[in-house]
């Protein structure tokens, strides 16, 4: 009895060495990643991830992140217990910045991301001391918006809102940190966004766009809320996203127009925590989304402009126009949104713009 006993032992022991010794096979490896939800994440689950899976093996487990700030805090809280909410996060760009404050962000390996080449200079995230803390995942574009019965003939400029006769027509988003009418102001009447170096900059960029204030029937936070005010003609003309803008023109009086001083172009970044645990499978993900066909197919299953290089993507130019444009464009100052004057801009623009 003691002699069977011990041979069950021992092949039991042989068993969970070879097991502690053996790689994970494909089909156990898995990831958490996080995307905005609602049909951001359904476009992922739909189109991304299932194909990802059946070429890596890695399985995916997507997570609805909220837009802003709050997953940051989510992911802050733990880090600090060590666990990762999600793996790979899909994180704006001023949360990326306030989060290099506190090192969440694990440096990530270009060695092990070698289709980052594909993507154009802007979208490679650093740290101050130039380690890579996340790579461009998508991007997107606000563009003036405008209603084609009220309005015949598309905008040129974006200086276009502040015409006597755009009084009480307008929708803004509401803050400054996502409306980036700051960066769009300082373009297109002051030359460039360099006005914002400093707090005299900011102070006459904030003065014109009050003078806008006329203007603005509302501002707004649920885009819903404007979307369906601009396919009515209750407010005709405004900011918002091209992607959606697009699609709405399909069966809608509804146009987007890049405008002379050019669309903003705002992105997500891919980045992953300190206290991530699937560090390989993360490199692979962030690799896979680098690809040039993987950043065609989001393009034209997702609606989000391509990351990297318009030659590598193959998209038509039809396509390509209905996601991005060939205009330079006004690049956010996150900066400001993060640094010593964050909290002045905030209260200037209570107490100038939106009150």
């Amino acid at each position: 009895m003691i002699t069977r006993k011990r041979g069950i032992f021992l092949i039991l022991l042989t068993v969970a060495l070879a097991l502690a010794v053996q790689p994970l096979s494909a089909a156990e490896k898995s990831l958490k990643v996080g995307v905005y939800g609602g049909y951001f994440k359904d476009s992922f689950d739909k189109h991304i991830f299932p194909d990802f899976t059946k070429e890596t093996g890695i399985k995916v487990e997507s997570v609805a992140e909220p837009t802003g700030e709050a997953w940051l805090v989510q992911l802050e809280q733990a880090a600090k217990a060590g666990v990762a909410p999600a793996d790979v996060n899909m994180i704006a760009q001023v949360p990326m910045l306030r989060g290099q404050k506190t090192q969440l962000w694990m440096p990530l390996d270009l060695n092990k991301i070698p289709n980052h080449k594909n993507l154009l200079p802007v979208f490679i995230h650093k740290y101050p001391d130039g380690k890579v803390d996340g790579i461009g995942a998508v991007s997107w574009y606000i563009t003036l918006v405008s209603n084609t019965k009220t309005f015949p003939a598309a905008p040129a400029s974006w200086a276009d809102m502040w015409s006597a006769d755009k009084k009480d027509k307008l929708g803004l988003l509401a803050l400054a940190s996502n409306s980036f009418l700051l960066e769009i102001t300082a373009t297109a009447f002051f030359g460039g966004t360099q006005l914002l170096d400093t707090r005299d900059g900011i102070q006459k960029a904030m003065d014109k766009l009050a003078s806008l204030k006329p203007n603005v029937k509302l501002w707004y936070r649920d885009e819903a809320q404007f979307e369906q005010a601009l396919k009515s003609g209750e407010i005709p003309m405004g900011q918002y996203y091209h992607d959606v803008a697009t699609l709405a023109g399909k069966e809608h009086p509804v146009r987007s127009t890049f405008p002379k001083e050019g669309g903003v172009l705002d992105s997500g970044i891919w980045a992953v925590t300190k206290a991530c645990k699937k560090v390989e499978e993360a490199h692979v993900f962030i690799n896979y989304m680098s690809r040039p066909d993987i950043q065609k197919k989001l393009s034209l299953k997702v609606g989000t402009s391509p990351t990297v290089k318009k030659e590598l993507t193959g998209l038509s130019a039809e396509d390509f126009a209905a996601v991005s444009s060939e205009i330079k464009p006004i690049l956010p100052r996150y900066d400001i949104y993060t640094g010593e004057m964050s909290d002045w801009i905030n209260q200037k623009w209570t107490d100038m713009i939106t009150k």
